[in-house]
């Protein structure tokens, strides 16, 4: 008969969270768990088969907190910068766990088209909020997108690592400028789109 679990699998992954939260996901071992839980590291082998299947689950955790804060972005009057304020907010304010989600290292570096879709688990509502805000067809949303992406993640980044301070008015401000601007240069190229310019 297999021993009895002393801690539940929610009470370890709240603490592999918590440790990811504020030092990384590089610092959630068997024994930072079993410190945090006042605990040998033996417990949590009770519950997970390995420190890999708890990484993952914390990875999930990562995400849905993200989505958190996109479904938020997207509830905004102008979705598509909504969505890009929340991106730089969830930097600001869970800088770990943006780092874990979006500051990995890649192991084959490839093109924005190919990558976003893939480290955006909401890259098809997001894309959707562009083409019906703007009434764009789906390759001009999508190069869009990849635009203020590339100029969100540059943002996101710098604050994260500390390297620049902005306000989230001036975030905003800096957003709607490139977003104008790109649209402008879109609707340029393709006159027969129309919509909306902020």
């Amino acid at each position: 008969m297999p021993p009895k679990a002393k801690f539940t699998r929610e009470e370890i992954l709240d603490t592999a969270f918590c440790i990811t939260k504020q030092l990384g996901i590089e610092a959630v071992t068997a024994r930072e768990l079993g410190h945090r839980l006042g605990s040998s590291a033996r417990p949590i082998f009770t519950v997970f088969s390995n420190m890999d299947e708890v990484r993952e689950l914390v990875i999930s955790m990562s995400k849905e907190l993200y989505g958190q804060y996109v479904e938020e972005g997207l509830d905004n009057p102008l979705p598509f910068k909504g969505v890009g304020i929340a991106y730089i907010r969830f930097a600001l304010e869970q800088p770990k766990l943006f780092q874990l989600l979006f500051m990995r290292q890649a192991g084959e570096t490839k093109d924005v088209s190919i990558i976003l879709p893939v480290i955006e688990d909401h890259y098809q509502r997001i894309l959707q909020s562009v083409q019906e805000s703007y009434c764009l067809e789906r390759k001009a949303a999508e190069k869009l997108y990849e635009h203020l992406w590339t100029y969100t993640h540059g943002i996101a980044t710098m604050l994260v690592t500390g390297l620049c301070s902005f306000t989230i008015e001036q975030i905003g401000e800096r957003l709607t400028d490139v977003f104008k601007g790109l649209l402008f240069i879109e609707k340029s190229r393709n006159p027969k789109e129309k919509g909306r310019n902020n």
